[in-house]
């Protein structure tokens, strides 16, 4: 990665702009912008998020805007409504509310004597997934969009729901934002005003977790904000990016196959950053490609970025298993269209012998996986730089049924979303099922190659489930996630089937036994021959000068899991010390500590807990403030249960606390 500090235009910075609404409500925007540019206007670039620009993003923005500014652009980084220094209140995520203040923003930005009347949107994340939004609403001056590891189905593809199945993250995010939003405006840009609109935004927190559980199929709740609803609403160029080792890698293919109009679709091997300081390596000059998009859709440049495969994406090579990776070994392949018709599906039959191709013996397999099948599995999201990524799939395939492939004979490439067809029944109207690909080398380590999971009510719908009938056979499909990679001569190929997969999904009201036929259970791998191809290698990775702080304390991640030989009970641990820095430009400190604990009984479904527990804290000088958030599920047969607390301080004095208690019905999940 090069440190780039020299650019074509001086820039300037603008450290806070209040940008008023309609309805009087102002938002705090920062703004780096070429020095010259009311004398010779540029194109805006909009990056919107409730993450707090002052200090939430200011590391990752300060890597990044100053560099787009610097080659001819405004670069805005707007703070939503409710969070950081902008007024008003949040009460959701990807809210109607939301969308109508970026159109404004848009407006007010097309508006300004430094703008060409042209403007972008670019973001990770939340800021991905509502330019995916906002460019379906269409303004009339936004263009063209590059959304980074978001989603176009916010049930299908997000921290709630995964195959119907409840992700323990819609817990986690919930908290993390209840975390998030609980800080204070920065006194130095709003004044005394600061402690009001700070106790305001504490005395309405919405409870997250329980908006989101009232919400279990994919209602008009979910569809809101899910472009997969009308892609042809998009008239903007898109370019989608990700990283295999995101979470949100499945929405990429099928924006680039679904979007009517000018799309691109980049996938590295990266987990939830951006690719110019991404983890794994290789990073890429993701700027210079940022550079080349905007100079072509919103300064009418040829930059020949249009001329390019319509689809690339890293083939990853076989690895060890590793709970973190610094470089991910492989080569850069592309595709024209997509689907392509370089793929050609190859089927393995599932047998007591293995996987096989050609037909297999009808025979019948039995297993209820321990409820704590799934410690391996890792974050559901790694963004956190930690231990994050899957380990040793060993043992999770201890709890599974599992099928191998003989030694490969020849190298196997993978490309595209792997397909698990299941002939089973169930003794229980109520199961989830989790199927893993994985690639076991020849001393029998085994790595998770990518996974697909599907709560069995949701076999025929996600709008509409229906509970299974105990003992009756079902035919069910199974998509697993995205994913490029090279299977080596010599390893196995292996599937994995389990009944749980915790703490990644919450467990099924009771424990379940599952009978799988085979004969009819298939594997499909979509296969895709190597051959050489001549692309355009990226440019190296380049960022503008990092910000400057003081470290006041350090870093510290772990996560660890813990078996009770007594009790049975499996408990894993994850701390995220993010340490506390004072940035350097405005004295202000900031410090944040996240805490999350799983706990389960090998044969008790209903013994999941899980608890979170983040600090939050801000100084400069004698002022001092901290926030305390913790929350707390667990469930029995019929119902959730959730019980939260969130205090804050300032200095040592508690201004503020709040208790929640809820329980909501489970409703086939």
């Amino acid at each position: 990665m090069r440190i780039v500090g020299q650019y074509p235009r001086t820039v300037e910075v603008i450290e806070n702009e209040w940008i008023t609404l309609a309805d009087g409500c102002r938002l705090a925007a920062r703004i780096w912008r070429p020095a010259d540019a009311v004398d010779d206007p540029v194109p805006a670039i909009l990056e919107y998020l409730p993450y707090r620009k002052r200090d939430g993003t200011a590391t990752r923005d300060e890597l990044t805007h100053p560099y787009i500014a610097g080659h001819g652009y405004a670069c805005v980084r707007v703070d939503m409504r409710g969070n950081g220094e902008s007024d008003g209140l949040m009460f959701d995520e990807y809210l109607k509310q939301e969308q109508d203040d970026a159109l404004e923003v848009i407006e007010w930005l097309a508006d300004q004597p430094w703008c060409s009347g042209t403007v972008g949107m670019i973001g990770i994340s939340w800021g991905g997934f509502n330019g995916l939004q906002v460019a379906a609403r269409r303004p009339p001056a936004l263009k063209a969009i590059i959304t980074l590891c978001s989603t176009d189905d916010r049930y299908a593809d997000d921290i709630h729901y995964i195959g119907g199945a409840l992700l323990n993250e819609n817990l986690g995010w919930a908290s993390t934002m209840l975390s998030y939003t609980s800080r204070p405006p920065d006194p130095a840009l709003v004044g005394e005003r600061w402690r009001e609109m700070w106790l305001d935004r504490l005395e309405n927190m919405p409870l997250l977790v329980a908006n989101w559980l009232e919400h279990p199929h994919r209602d008009a709740f979910w569809k809101h904000g899910s472009v997969c609803e009308d892609y042809a609403a998009i008239e903007a160029a898109v370019y989608a990016v990700g990283g295999w080792a995101d979470a949100y890698s499945n929405a990429i293919p099928r924006l680039v196959e679904g979007l009517p109009g000018p799309v691109k679709g980049l996938t590295g091997p990266w987990l939830h950053k951006y690719p110019h300081f991404a983890a794994p390596a290789p990073r890429i000059g993701f700027l210079q490609e940022c550079l080349r998009w905007w100079d072509h859709w919103l300064k009418g440049l040829d930059t020949g970025i249009m001329d390019e495969p319509v689809y690339r994406a890293y083939m990853q090579e076989s690895v060890p298993p590793k709970a973190m990776y610094e470089a991910r070994d492989g080569r850069w392949i592309a595709e024209p269209e997509w689907p392509s018709p370089n793929i050609e599906t190859t089927a393995f039959a599932l047998s007591a012998a293995g996987l096989t191709q050609g037909p297999a013996p009808a025979q019948t397999l039995t297993l209820r996986s321990p409820e704590n099948t799934g410690t391996a599995g890792g974050e559901f999201c790694a963004m956190w730089l930690g231990p994050d990524m899957p380990v040793d799939q060993r043992v999770d395939d201890a709890g599974s049924l599992v099928f191998d492939t003989p030694p490969l004979d020849r190298r196997v490439e993978i490309f595209g979303a792997p397909e698990v067809v299941l002939d089973l029944a169930l003794d229980r109207p109520q199961a989830n099922i989790a199927v893993r690909l994985c690639d076991v080398d020849p001393t029998g380590a085994s790595t998770r190659v990518t996974i697909g999971i599907l709560n069995l009510s949701h076999r025929e719908s996600h709008e509409t489930p229906s509970p299974l009938t105990p003992g009756e056979r079902y035919r069910v499909r199974v998509k697993l996630n995205d994913i490029a990679h090279a299977f080596p001569p010599g390893n196995r190929i292996r599937l994995a089937v389990s009944t749980a997969y915790w703490p990644l999904i919450w467990p099924s009201p009771e424990p379940v036994t599952l009978t799988l036929h085979t004969g009819e259970s298939r594997l499909d791998l979509p296969v895709r021959p190597p051959r050489d191809e001549a692309l355009t290698p990226f440019e190296e990775s380049e960022t503008a000068p990092p910000q400057r702080f003081e470290e006041l304390r350090p870093e510290a991640k772990s996560r660890t899991v813990e078996r009770d030989l007594a009790s049975g009970e499996t408990v894993v641990r994850i701390v995220n010390d993010f340490g506390e820095q004072r940035i350097l430009d405005h004295d202000l400190a900031t410090g944040e500590i996240c805490r999350v604990t799983h706990r389960i009984l090998p044969d008790d479904p209903t013994s999941a807990r899980a608890e979170t527990h983040w600090t939050e804290t801000l100084s400069r000088g004698d002022w001092r403030v901290r926030c305390e958030s913790r929350t707390t599920m667990w469930s029995d047969r019929d119902s959730f249960h959730i019980e939260a607390k969130l205090e804050a301080f300032e200095g040592d004095e508690k201004v503020f606390e709040r208790e929640w208690t809820r329980s909501v019905r489970r409703n086939m999940v």
